[in-house]
Order: structure tokens, then C-alpha cells, then sequence
């Protein structure tokens, strides 16, 4: 780390002195800077339990959707300090909190995020959902997996990140497709009845779901990226009235085609989620214009006779 020191009138090379916070020319020895605050992690514990190596002596953020803001102190039990400190522990657990459904909750919509590899934005649209549809306490007698995998799908909606119902339901607990669909609409309802307007869901494109597939598919990146511009075509050039998904998949399979290392309806519908019917469907609408949506740099139009029609 380098500093302009005025002594030396240049910049030079500077020593820290962690223990007194100071900030030492090399050159010269002059100190620049002291009393410095050090705002890196700490490396010691300041816990008595000999389990508990965790340096860290705050907690985390606060927390609006709770009723303490999710800053209330947790009382804990620790090793040979006593009868009356470990009643202490167990006396606070036994005690009525508000808030331990939702926390529960909270800690299961972050489980199933930190798994898809989504961004905490989406994990606190989810929980901000699902605290709505609590406050209406119209969610009993339902899965509760199923309602948290819901929020779930609608934050990804909302945030323009979409996950197919197979992804989510991968994730969930015990959910199915079927109840976390039932379960969608569900919640889309009560908070439209709610609110008295429609739920902004964002809009779904087939760009959405297109690398993800490509990526669990193992595919190159020159067939990615002519896959990308087969379905940017077919958004700006036809009008093909199908899911984005299957339009995704249909996409990919037709590219597939034209490689070497070539992907079966199959193994394209086990990453997509939806029947291998549908692709075929879908491609079956493509294929008569496979001319204007394959590019010319990919494979060149006289090759497109080798692409077939299903």
C-alpha cells in the first residue's frame, strides 16, 4: 500500500501498526495516520464456550418485517455458567414469540434461494410475500412448502429472474409442481383482492431461461450464442403463440441439431421441465422458418437441409 508522505514528498511505501492503529512511512518513519480505525473481520472469539469460535460480536441486520425489527436478544446457554443462566435460556424459549412462524419461514425462503444461487433481493421480495399472505391468514389448511415456494416463484417473477415450477419445486421441501402451482395462484389472488389491481409479475421471455438451460446442457459457447439470436429472431420476426419455455427448448434443439455434439428431446426436456411433446410441437412450428432464424455465421443456409423436421 502506497501513501504521499510530506516529509519525504513522494509516494512511498507505508507500514501499519495494527496493534496502535498507525500508519508509518517506510522511508522516513513519520506517522501519517493514527488511531486508524480497522473495519476488516475480527479473528478472536469473546465467547466463553470453547465450542463457539464465531469472532463475530454483532448480529445481523435489522429486520422491518418482524415485530422487533429482528434486533431482540437471544439468551444463550453456555457451559458451566450455572443453573440460573441455563434456566435463563429455557425460560426464553418457552416464552410466546410472535414472530417464530415467520422467522421459520424467512430461514426456509433463504435455504431454497441460497440453492437456486439467487440474490438477496429476491429472497426479501419473497419474504415481504409471504408476510402479506400471513397477515391475511388465509394460508391454513395449505402446505406450508408449497405457500413458501410460491412467494418463492412470484419474487423471481417480479425481480425479472423467472425459475420454471421444476426448478422451485427441486428445492422445496415437500412440494409438488401441482401444489406449488395451486399455491401460486392462490396467493396471486388473495394479495389482487387485497390490493384492489393486478399484480405486476413482469414479463416472461424465452431469453429468460435460455443460458440456464444451454449451461445445464453442457453446450459451447458459439452454439449458445447462435441459440440467443434463433430466439431474438423469433421474438422480433413470428408470432409463435407458446410458453417461453418451450419456445427455450425448441430453440436449443433445433441449434443441437446442427452440431456435432447434438442434444436429444429427451435430455432437453428433463433441464427444461416440460414434456417432450411440447418441444416437439414447438420446433414443428420453427422449423418452416428455420432460413430466417438460424444465422448465416453459425451454418450456412445450404446446410439447414440437414436439420430435421420431426
Amino acid at each position: 500500500m502506497s501513501h504521499y508522505c510530506p516529509e519525504c514528498k513522494t509516494q512511498t511505501e507505508i507500514v501499519q501498526d495494527h496493534a496502535a492503529g498507525d500508519m508509518i512511512c517506510k522511508e522516513c518513519g513519520l506517522v501519517l495516520e493514527s488511531h486508524s480505525i480497522d473495519e476488516t473481520s475480527e479473528w478472536r472469539t469473546f465467547t466463553n464456550e470453547a465450542g463457539n469460535t464465531d469472532p463475530v460480536r454483532v448480529g445481523g441486520p435489522s429486520n422491518p418485517l418482524l415485530t422487533d425489527g429482528g434486533l431482540s436478544t437471544i439468551i444463550s446457554r453456555p457451559n458451566g455458567g450455572g443453573e440460573i443462566a441455563g434456566n435463563l435460556g429455557r425460560w426464553q424459549n418457552r416464552g410466546a414469540n410472535p414472530d417464530r412462524n415467520l422467522i421459520n419461514a424467512f430461514r426456509s425462503i433463504a435455504g431454497m434461494a441460497e440453492r437456486l444461487g439467487l440474490v438477496s433481493t429476491i429472497k426479501d421480495r419473497a419474504n415481504e410475500i409471504y408476510k402479506k399472505v400471513e397477515d391475511l391468514k388465509s394460508i391454513r389448511g395449505r402446505s406450508q412448502d408449497a405457500i413458501l415456494a410460491a412467494c418463492l416463484y412470484i419474487a423471481c417473477r417480479q425481480e425479472d429472474r423467472p425459475r420454471t415450477f421444476k426448478e422451485i419445486c427441486a428445492v422445496a421441501r415437500d412440494a409438488s409442481k401441482k401444489e406449488i402451482g395451486r399455491c401460486y395462484k392462490f396467493i396471486v389472488r388473495q394479495l389482487e383482492e387485497e390490493i384492489g389491481v393486478r399484480m405486476g409479475m413482469g414479463t416472461i421471455h424465452p431469453e429468460s431461461y435460455l443460458r440456464r438451460f444451454c449451461s445445464h446442457l453442457g453446450m459451447p459457447h458459439e452454439a449458445v450464442r447462435a441459440t440467443s439470436e434463433v430466439v431474438k429472431r423469433i421474438t422480433e420476426q413470428l408470432d409463435i403463440r407458446k410458453s417461453p419455455i418451450s419456445v427455450a427448448a425448441a430453440a436449443i434443439y433445433m441449434i443441437s441439431q446442427l452440431t456435432e455434439e447434438k442434444k436429444s428431446l429427451k435430455d432437453i426436456s428433463r433441464v427444461a421441465g416440460v414434456a417432450e411433446v411440447t418441444i416437439r410441437n414447438s420446433y414443428k412450428d420453427l422449423y418452416p422458418h428455420a432460413s430466417k432464424l438460424v444465422p448465416d455465421w453459425f451454418v450456412p443456409e445450404a446446410e439447414l437441409k440437414n436439420l430435421a423436421s420431426l
